[in-house]
């Protein structure tokens, strides 16, 4: 996962600003700790204008020649990627172009050419945040993947120049920034966000009506994990031993023992999986059942509460944002990543996404309607960019390590985003939630995973790596803020109000290191519920009252399924 930085249209002087923009860059640096690169342009004319393109390189396809920025033979356009492209050999035989580098981003600059500056991003499949300057035309073009899964941000400085950043820590000078939309593109020319992704499923006057194909959603849940073996380096599996991380590790064991059996068992090893806890936490538990039961090569990591409670800052500073369902969740994660890093492992492919398109969350057991059911699937998609894609990514960049997540392939969720929601909802004693998911995957004859895990109930992250972490956070918020500081907070936080103590202390410490009103805006406010939904208040209203946004609070669902 890699580090872009793009300074477009200022009016400084151009040595001053590439200085300034290597030390920004700079910032970005364990997303791309293997090499780095920057490109100056100052176009001919009467107006001091200097456009800076800057990249962090994560080293993960063509080790040898993929540094950035990418440019074409003439060296008219320039290109700054954060992301994997899956179908570049596809699109590479397509075009009638020559490629310089055996780079999975190059082809979006044939692409480009080609297609021009709305039509291309339909034809990329895979995840990306990239910045595209073209030195003929004196325009350039950002663009972010259809969901979000790599970050990015705009920000506007006074000295005229609009800048984009794969993190906002990069952007710190600017007067104001905002998170680049999933799904768009900004153009020099039209200066505003417009979107290129239009799957018939984000249409709100849509509603699916497809039947289940349990065969196609087997099969392309496996193409999804497939294509995402695309990697020059050694990579693995996080694997909390839930029904989501666990259908992936299965998935991704199964294809390596192919790839064994065609290269005949030669320079081929059991796939790697990773899982982290504090000692005893049922992640730890249920990891090493699946991990013996698909044959992976399994290492437990484990984390102590004090650990967890010493990285809360540097894990604030990594992830930028101060909600705390994703703060909780990030602290594990991030210091897993940590070890997997020293082990020498640069990509990794992560669960998230299926909760929002399958409605594993437990308070869709009170969706009252199919339609509410599938809207709210839709809210949640949109929503993953400020939610669990940020956590998966910036938790694992910040140590240089990329994940990747199959539940949010194009061609998976336009399979199942068109299923009828009537299929996904949940009926107590006859279908659990993410029943589809799991009937899929029990296949008797050859099993993916054992009974006891395929049929398991969904265990809230936080929860998973031990009971005890989110009490004993909640216990070091009330110690660390005070009541008469707590009082305060309506009055000092007049945007996005901490409910709580953990909440305030986890705000404390974003406005320590993100300044301005305007970092804070990027993260959503409202999500101080136990399903981080006003939506569904209007399922249970007695929802109102819950401060504590984890999913155990929705207590009378998770203690009864227990």
């Amino acid at each position: 996962m890699c580090g872009i930085l793009a300074i477009l249209g200022s009016s400084e002087d151009s040595s001053q600003l590439r200085s300034k923009t290597l030390k920004l860059s700079k910032k970005l640096r364990h997303r791309g700790p293997d090499w780095n690169g920057i490109y100056l342009h100052r176009p001919q004319g009467s107006h001091p204008i200097v456009n800076v393109l800057a990249h962090e390189r994560l080293a993960i396809v063509d080790l040898e020649n993929g540094a950035q920025p990418l440019t074409d033979k003439t060296k008219n356009v320039y290109l700054c990627v954060n992301g994997e492209i899956y179908n570049h050999k596809a699109l590479r035989s397509d075009l009638n172009y020559e490629f310089i580098t055996n780079s999975d981003c190059e082809c979006i600059i044939p692409l480009y050419l080609k297609y021009g500056d709305t039509a291309f991003m339909n034809h990329l499949d895979g995840m990306f945040a990239f910045l595209l300057y073209d030195c003929s035309r004196g325009s350039y073009l950002a663009a972010r993947d259809a969901i979000g899964i790599c970050p990015m941000y705009i920000g506007w400085h006074h000295d005229g120049s609009t800048r984009f950043a794969s993190e906002m820590k990069a952007l710190e000078d600017c007067s104001l920034i905002e998170e680049f939309p999933p799904g768009h593109y900004w153009s020099s020319s039209a200066r505003k966000f417009e979107r290129w992704f239009n799957a018939v499923w984000l249409d709100e006057g849509y509603l699916p009506t497809n039947m289940v194909d349990y065969g196609q959603l087997r099969d392309k849940l496996t193409a999804s994990v497939v294509k995402r073996f695309m990697a020059d380096v050694p990579f693995g599996v996080l694997l909390s031993g839930g029904l989501d991380s666990s259908i992936i590790a299965a998935i991704a064991a199964r294809h390596r023992k192919t790839i064994v059996q065609k290269n005949h068992g030669y320079a081929t090893e059991n796939i790697l999986t990773f899982s982290i806890g504090l000692e005893g936490s049922p992640d730890l538990v249920w990891a090493k059942k699946v991990a013996e039961f698909i044959g992976s090569r399994h290492y437990s990591f484990k984390f102590s509460i004090e650990e967890g409670l010493d990285a809360l800052h540097d894990v604030i500073h990594h992830i930028e944002t101060y909600d705390v369902t994703t703060v909780r969740a990030s602290t594990p994660m991030f210091l897993m990543a940590r070890r997997i890093k020293a082990m020498g492992i640069k990509v990794v492919l992560s669960g998230e996404g299926s909760d929002e398109v399958f409605g594993g969350y437990l308070y869709f057991h009170k969706a009252p309607s199919a339609e509410d059911f599938h809207r709210e699937l839709v809210r949640k998609v949109k929503a993953l960019s400020k939610y669990d894609c940020l956590r998966a990514n910036k938790a694992t960049a910040a140590w240089g390590v990329e994940a990747r997540v199959p539940f949010l392939d194009k061609e998976f969720l336009d399979v199942v985003m068109t299923i009828d929601a009537q299929h996904k909802m949940i009926k107590p004693g006859e279908r659990m939630e993410k029943f589809i998911l799991r009937k899929a995957f029990d296949c008797k004859e050859n099993p993916y995973l054992p009974d006891e895990v395929l049929w398991r109930q969904k265990e809230q992250f936080s929860d998973g790596v031990g009971y005890s972490w989110i009490d004993s956070l909640k216990e070091h918020a009330n110690r660390t803020i005070s009541d008469q500081q707590f009082e305060m907070a309506p009055i000092i936080y007049s945007y996005n109000t901490p409910a709580t103590k953990e909440a305030y202390l986890y705000r404390t410490i974003f406005d320590s290191i993100f300044h301005g009103g305007s970092c804070a805006r990027t993260v959503p406010s409202g999500a101080s519920i136990a399903c981080s939904s006003s939506v569904a208040l209007q399922w249970d209203p007695n929802w109102s009252q819950i401060a504590d946004p984890s999913g155990r609070a929705v207590g009378d669902i998770h203690h009864s399924t227990k």
